[in-house]
């Protein structure tokens, strides 16, 4: 039986959280009853397109306490934990609403993810259910949801979403769609309404040493994060916001994203890519006001716009860019380009967001990523020695506040370097303050990768490729990209009499093992050393310059 998630959790002080409450921050209510309130305000407004598939808020409303109701009925209860693994599209919304509405809380993996990252969210939430789709491109979601079963020990569940649902697995979208009595559901789910500093969601860590870490969001963090993001961000009744971004991920999922869209009493539409091909139509004909993109999505629709125009684009209000740092020649060209306002964005699933305002002048939308939502998001700049620097200066990033948990998951161990004893979190960023305010985004202080916003950890690569070579020392670093801010490089210094190695050898084992397929390296170096600092460690500096002058020199 899996254990209560208190178990794991962190709470805030009580002192904070009464502060919270105080100032209207924490709302005392659970998310889903929340999102019934927009329901029962908008009934017939349109909450959700997929497609040619249209929900008003009352159809999605009533939709996800009848599924809520199935979920129950399957054996789920309160406070048990389903791996959510969807693509963009109105079953991860029915879902995720039905989860919170009954208590069940949502693990967000993402499409990419395979049987490693899988496996360990299944385990270490004690996961009870997963959700697929039935077979994404070449992959069969649905029988690795049933292999894993085998592995869990306990109670498991395969939903799936799709046409090919085999026997011994849930048809997600029946289990999601209309039921009988609406009102009798959503009595049943009402009479069952968790508590709102229970957790709502598990979102995952970037992962700085191996596998991404759980964090627990609460309904009272979780939908003021939202709130907030929605109103910093102009979102309202009338906004209709684009969720290209895979929808597990928090900048789509509440940045304001689908929480904070729908809790405005505004339109959702999914959409599986945001290929321009695809995503600049969706615009046109949804009359599109809001969407997120990453750098990488956002230069591309940049080029898009300039070979083809961006007349379908004139709906498009705020374009929020996030995940990466946008490098600032490309800031400048959002709004001449493709019409829009651009909004930088800067935050972690962990919790703090900061914002550029709709309102400020271009040169700090366009050279900054904004300064925090909320006035009491505590944000330190710190040296080596955790003192705080002057503004203009770089430091590291500690912070505390109404929606940044004090702790991951079952993390003792790692909650004690990540956060300080009196709470504040680590985040690894570099940052500088500007006088007004601001904060700019200089880099990282961990071993992390940044692949086009999925952050991949460089030690869980290493690993990966130790297992797979003969190989005596494993280097992975950052390599630049143009396109995706970072790549993958690995460096790899042979056994004695070790057997040779490819690029491609690497990554179809590497592939072979089940790792998402993001966190594949891109470039190989075979060297006979590894260049060490003073102390005797691996310089991950030194290996980052050594291939961007590799790089350089291929290029020239």
């Amino acid at each position: 039986m899996a254990a209560p998630i208190t178990d794991g959790t962190v709470p805030w002080p009580e002192a904070d959280a009464a502060r919270y409450v105080a100032a209207g921050y924490w709302a005392g209510r659970p998310l889903g009853d929340l999102l019934r309130d927009t329901a029962d305000r908008v009934p017939d407004h349109v909450a959700l397109v997929d497609g040619a598939r249209r929900l008003t808020y009352a159809e999605l409303a009533d939709r996800a306490d009848a599924a809520a109701g199935r979920l129950l009925d399957l054996g789920l209860a309160a406070g048990d934990r389903i791996v959510v693994q969807l693509t963009n599209g109105w079953e991860f919304t029915v879902l995720t609403w039905a989860c919170l509405r009954a208590g069940i809380v949502p693990v967000m993996a993402l499409p990419a993810h395979r049987r490693t990252e899988l496996a360990y969210l299944a385990a270490h939430a004690e996961a009870a259910a997963i959700a697929v789709p039935d077979r994404l491109r070449d992959f069969d979601h649905q029988a690795l949801a049933h292999e894993l079963g085998k592995e869990t020990g306990g109670p498991w569940h395969v939903l799936v979403a799709g046409e090919d649902v085999r026997s011994g697995s849930v048809d997600l979208r029946a289990l999601c769609g209309p039921g009988d009595d609406p009102a009798a559901d959503r009595a049943r789910c009402d009479a069952l309404a968790p508590g709102s500093r229970d957790v709502a969601v598990f979102l995952l860590s970037g992962g700085t040493t191996g596998l991404p870490k759980l964090i627990a969001r609460t309904h009272d963090d979780y939908a003021y994060n939202a709130r907030a993001s929605a109103e910093v961000s102009g979102v309202d009744d009338g906004t209709v916001y684009l969720v290209s971004l895979p929808a597990g991920h928090n900048f789509p999922l509440a940045c304001p994203g689908i929480l904070g869209t729908l809790l405005a009493g505004g339109r959702v539409v999914m959409l599986p890519s945001p290929d321009p091909g695809r995503a600049f139509p969706t615009i046109a004909a949804e009359q599109v006001t809001h969407t997120a993109v990453v750098p990488a999505v956002a230069g591309r629709w940049l080029e898009h716009a300039e070979r083809h125009g961006a007349a379908e684009l004139a709906s498009l209000r705020v374009l929020q860019v996030g995940g990466a740092r946008l490098a600032d020649e490309l800031a400048r060209r959002i709004r001449p380009v493709l019409g829009a306002t651009l909004q930088q964005v800067f935050g972690m699933a962990e919790g703090l967001l900061n914002y550029t305002r709709l309102d400020d002048p271009d040169d700090v939308i366009c050279t900054t990523q904004g300064r925090p939502i909320c006035p009491d998001d505590e944000v330190r700049l710190v040296d080596e020695s955790d003192r705080d620097v002057p503004d203009g200066e770089p430091g590291s990033l500690l912070t505390r506040g109404p929606y940044t948990p004090r702790g991951y998951y079952r993390a003792r161990e790692h909650n004690a370097r990540a956060f300080t004893a009196d709470g504040w979190y680590r985040s690894g960023d570099i940052c500088r303050r500007t006088t007004d305010g601001n904060l700019v985004v200089e880099g990282r202080d961990k071993d992390m990768i940044n692949r086009g916003g999925e952050k991949i950890s460089a030690e869980e690569v290493e690993n990966l490729v130790y297992q797979l070579t003969d190989a005596s020392q494993v280097a992975a670093v950052a390599m630049p990209d143009a396109d995706l801010g970072e790549r993958v490089c690995v460096y790899v210094v042979l056994r004695p009499g070790g057997r040779p190695i490819t690029l491609e050898q690497v990554r179809d084992a590497m592939d072979a093992a089940g790792v998402a397929r993001f966190k594949l390296p891109e470039h190989l170096v075979l060297v006979d050393e590894l260049a060490t600092t003073k102390v005797g460690k691996i310089d991950k500096k030194a290996l980052r310059a050594d291939i961007t002058a590799r790089l350089a020199h291929t290029a020239g």
